[in-house]
């Protein structure tokens, strides 16, 4: 699974990849804007606290707050709707989304730092930008 880790305070994003099914294991069940110890993901980010903001599917479906499942659903989405671009005035489609349940069918999840550790990391909070 791809981690990709956003520092709001330096501009700056990393992405990291995880392979060890132990250390995703502590990823599993999660629901997004539930915050979680940094050193889950290894030793490197200990002492920060990350915030799950969002994440894709291995088929690019992309993960929505308020479906309480972890599973695909097909939503009736109209104009004002995350992820559906109207065509036509007063058009809906169904259209495929993730619910906010962090399972094992996630590629990519996206986390945002929320406090910063004693240590700095590399391409992440050692540098800045405007």
């Amino acid at each position: 699974m791809k981690i990709n880790i956003a520092c709001p305070s330096t501009g700056l994003q990393k992405v990291i990849e995880i392979d060890d099914e132990k250390r995703l294991q502590n990823l599993y069940e999660r629901r997004m804007a539930q915050e979680i110890d940094g050193a889950v993901l290894g030793d490197e980010f200990a002492g920060y606290v990350m915030r799950i903001t969002g994440g894709n599917d291995k088929q690019g479906f992309p993960m929505r707050q308020g479906i309480l499942t972890n599973t695909r659903v097909r939503l009736l989405m109209h104009k004002g709707h995350k992820g559906y671009r109207q065509r036509r005035a007063g058009e809906r489609k169904r259209k495929s989304i993730r619910g906010c349940i962090v399972g094992q069918d996630i590629a990519v999840l996206n986390l945002a730092v929320v406090k910063i550790g004693d240590e700095q990391i590399a391409g992440l909070t050692d540098d800045s930008v405007p």
